[in-house]
């Protein structure tokens, strides 16, 4: 079971996952779909170490390949941006990238504690900051890097703090929530995978 199932299902996103088919590219012929998200597709390449990863949202697209994105040991690695192939039956278009392969989080892990705490951390500030609407999630995130748990890695308070910044300049909203929004390098580094989306 994966370790942030649960709370994909306390967020009550559960069952949300992008529709659309693989879409036709030279680049994904023969590749074998690996995963997917709520605006995402994974497919599995020959080198095991990266993906190919399809973006129906431009929130993604930037969190990935933007001159100031969020970069360090806690941010994907992204080895090349091919841009534009099609566009997504919600009207946006569709980017496609090629990152580092990632896995969902060990139960019992350090990284599956470390994200535990931030997930916690950061529903009790939506919570909190309910009354705020759709902004819930920026203050509460916001909430948590001035007031990070007791016990959260120093790099990766500072990683909060790249993202919490690429948020308030792209004005995207945060979702550290949502399976897989979480997940671990093999080397068991947690990694925020995909923890943007457009509100």
């Amino acid at each position: 079971m994966n370790a942030m199932a649960p709370v994909r299902d306390r967020f009550g996103r559960a069952d949300i996952v992008f529709a659309d088919p693989v879409p036709s590219h030279p680049l994904l012929e023969g590749l074998t779909e690996i995963g997917r998200g709520e605006y995402s597709i994974v497919l599995g390449m020959d080198d095991p170490a990266r993906v190919m990863k399809v973006l129906s949202s431009p929130a993604d697209y930037f969190l990935l390949t933007a001159d100031d994105r969020p970069q360090g040991p806690h941010f994907p690695i992204l080895y090349a941006d091919h841009g534009v192939i099609g566009r997504a039956s919600t009207g946006y278009l569709m980017y496609l990238v090629e990152v580092e392969r990632l896995f969902a989080l060990e139960p019992g892990s350090a990284a599956a504690r470390q994200a535990a705490m931030l997930t916690d951390a950061f529903w009790q500030g939506c919570q909190s900051f309910a009354r705020l609407g759709h902004e819930m999630g920026r203050i509460a995130l916001y909430h948590l890097v001035s007031k990070p748990p007791e016990g959260l890695d120093g790099d990766l308070l500072a990683a909060l703090g790249e993202l919490s910044n690429f948020i308030e300049s792209y004005q995207v909203r945060p979702d550290i929530l949502s399976e897989n929004n979480l997940m671990a390098r093999a080397d068991g580094t947690l990694v925020f995978s995909d923890p943007v989306f457009l509100g």
